[in-house]
């Protein structure tokens, strides 16, 4: 299995859709690096990232708003095609695992949650245990009540 993991911001709110009875919530993930060149002038780069993530509970959609940071890990595919006659390509990536790490848009004036892992029922997945990505609780994508 190939794994990709992401942290990063949402570009635009989520869009969630119904395929043949199951639900799947479209988003985009962008991930900025800055660093110094040769020369040492700062670079930015943007990876952007479709992200589609299946399954049968949408109650996450509602917090998928633009400029929110979110973790998401799944499954990687690239699309190529041409554009103006130059090879381009787009990174995709079903989604197994996210998780609301906060960002823009959160203030106190909204309801109070802690950080949430959906996590799809994928065997040989597992939810994020890394010393910068703080402790939270699994919650299962079928599970009736969401924490949030």
């Amino acid at each position: 299995m190939i794994k990709l993991q992401i942290i990063g911001n949402l570009g635009k709110d989520c869009v969630t859709n119904e395929v043949n009875g199951r639900h799947v919530i479209n988003f985009n993930v962008a991930h900025t690096e800055k660093f110094k060149d040769s020369k040492g002038n700062l670079v930015e780069k943007t990876i952007w990232v479709n992200c589609a993530y299946w399954t049968d509970r949408t109650a996450i959609a509602q917090y998928l708003t633009k400029g929110k940071t979110v973790y998401a890990e799944g499954t990687p595919e690239v699309e190529a095609y041409m554009k103006e006659n130059t090879p381009a390509a787009t990174l995709r990536m079903r989604v197994h695992n996210i998780q609301l790490l906060g960002g823009a848009g959160d203030s106190s004036s909204k309801s109070n949650f802690s950080p949430a892992v959906v996590t799809d029922s994928v065997p040989g997945t597992s939810s994020p245990k890394s010393s910068n990505i703080p402790e939270i609780v699994a919650v299962e994508a079928e599970a009736d009540d969401l924490p949030f």
